[in-house]
């Protein structure tokens, strides 16, 4: 037990004597520092020159947020239940199944390619013309100063050919699409960001950042209202196709009991003195024409309650979208201040200066 007792109070004095080497170093490196002081100056002074071109230079930075909120019928309830007894009957109402989108799919689908193209490719007003927006990125980012020295970029034209299905459609050209490529890939990584502030809550919100503020705002425009438009399509295309189907028969059908109705009262018409020995001229087509009439009209009738429970399915599968808050001018801006920048910047190059004079300092120790 002594010699533990001895061991630990001689541990305690190399801890101690550790300590005051460490301290004394400490005051040799400051000596040494201090002794350098007008580098370290003049290093820091060229650093916050440095911080302060580097913040007169940057643009700043303009913010457009539409949040809304995604309210998405999945099943169950009272249509349900009607979706479930149709079945039985034979009749697709077409609300049953899952949809192509669940859950957070739609943060996807805001950086799809698909949706970024589209919506680059979509006109706003600017300065009372209509412009694309990609074009608007290509001035506001002068990417055309790097492309004189090439006549096939210098020319190059986003012009929209047609549009079919609420969808652009152009015509396939390598460069115009890789050029297209390049820019939705930037867009994802410095422009666009698509997030759920609350986890347990459906809202979405959805910000771009541009260093220009027409931009930014008219961009946030396109793309929620493009996105949330192919969501509805989408998620209702398979019923709205039913619908319309079921709308054409119940058409077709109509038209032939009310031709079957007419051609009853126009047998009628044309025997108006007919020989009582001869009623087979009367009697046979009009009785036809009412069965007809008669079998189409049961017919008719469960196809229009068919055709009814379909657009009711129709409704429930139609996703709710509620814009609450969109991007109105001014815009939040933000702007790399140039105190901050002389102050970061200063500090950055004493650090460095610092950091070389210390290390310079020990590799001529080493090598003594």
């Amino acid at each position: 037990m002594i010699n533990d007792q001895q061991n630990y109070l001689t541990n305690d004095q190399d801890d101690e004597i550790s300590l005051k080497q460490l301290i004394l170093k400490g005051n040799q490196w400051l000596q040494y520092l201090f002794s350098r002081w007008i580098i370290i100056v003049i290093f820091s002074l060229i650093g916050a020159a440095l911080g302060f071109f580097y913040a007169n230079y940057k643009k700043a930075v303009y913010t457009a947020t539409t949040t809304f909120v995604l309210e998405d019928e999945k099943g169950g309830g009272g249509l349900g239940n009607l979706s479930g007894l149709a079945s039985l009957a034979g009749v697709d109402l077409g609300g049953s199944g899952g949809g192509i989108f669940q859950g957070d799919n739609i943060l996807g689908l805001y950086k799809s390619r698909m949706m970024l193209e589209q919506t680059l490719l979509s006109a706003v007003d600017v300065g009372g013309g209509r412009e694309l927006l990609v074009d608007r990125y290509i001035a506001f980012n002068n990417l055309k100063k790097g492309w004189i020295e090439k006549p096939s970029l210098a020319n190059l034209k986003f012009k929209v050919d047609t549009t079919l299905d609420n969808g652009v459609v152009f015509k396939t050209d390598r460069l115009r699409d890789s050029i297209l490529g390049v820019i939705v890939a930037d867009l994802n990584k410095s422009y666009l960001n698509v997030t759920k502030p609350d986890k347990k809550l459906s809202a979405i919100q959805v910000d771009v950042k541009a260093s220009d503020e027409v931009f930014a705002k008219a961009f946030n425009d396109a793309l929620v209202k493009n996105v949330n438009e192919f969501y509805i399509r989408t998620k209702t295309k398979k019923t709205l196709n039913n619908v319309q189907i079921l709308q054409h028969k119940t058409d077709s059908v109509r038209a032939v009991m009310n031709g079957a109705i007419y051609s009853a009262v126009a047998i009628a018409d044309a025997t108006p003195n007919l020989n009582p020995t001869r009623q087979v001229q009367r009697i046979a087509p009009s009785q036809k024409a009412q069965f007809s009439a008669e079998t189409n009209k049961a017919v008719l009738g469960e196809m229009v309650k068919n055709l009814e429970l379909t657009k009711m399915s129709l409704l429930k599968e139609t996703p709710l979208i509620q814009v609450v808050d969109q991007p109105i001018y001014p815009l939040k801006k933000e702007k790399f201040g140039k105190a901050k920048g002389i102050v970061i910047g200063g500090f950055v190059a004493c650090f460095l200066i610092c950091f070389y004079l210390i290390f310079r300092k020990i590799l001529k120790n080493i090598l003594a």
